[in-house]
């Protein structure tokens, strides 16, 4: 029997996900700029119990959801998504945290806070927009 990805289902699950998504980065406070930064100048360590615990949970998910569920609920199968470090990753990986330290914000955060009324993060949804857009242009994807 051959299976089929059902959009509708597929589209639903992302929107209610980045929803609870949305709402736990704004809920955290990690859609407020001070906030983060606080954290970057370690004067705050609250942030860190938040990133903890999403990093463990998309661990048990990792490791634990293939060996619970024979194959997604909306998807074929399971992929495996190999990486390697590379000048490439380090140098974007570096380009990201000088960005974070500067706005205070990463992308997923800055387009929640916009959902919350705060508009100056306007400016950093832009400034990643176009530098996912020159990374694209100039640079050669492997």
């Amino acid at each position: 029997m051959r299976h089929h990805a059902r959009p509708f289902p597929i589209l639903l699950s992302a929107i209610v996900s980045g929803g609870f998504f949305g709402y736990g980065l704004a809920w955290s406070t990690m859609v407020r700029p001070e906030a983060i930064l606080r954290f970057l100048l370690l004067q705050d360590f609250g942030l860190l119990l938040v990133m903890g615990g999403a990093a463990v949970t998309v661990l048990l998910a990792y490791r634990l959801l293939p060996r619970l569920l024979r194959r997604p609920l909306f998807g074929l199968g399971w992929d495996v998504h190999p990486s390697s470090w590379t000048l490439r990753t380090l140098v974007g990986s570096a380009l990201f945290g000088v960005g974070w330290g500067l706005s205070g914000v990463c992308p997923g955060p800055a387009i929640a806070g916009l959902g919350v009324g705060n508009w100056p993060l306007l400016l950093v949804v832009v400034g990643i927009l176009l530098g996912a857009w020159a990374e694209g242009r100039f640079f050669e994807t492997p």
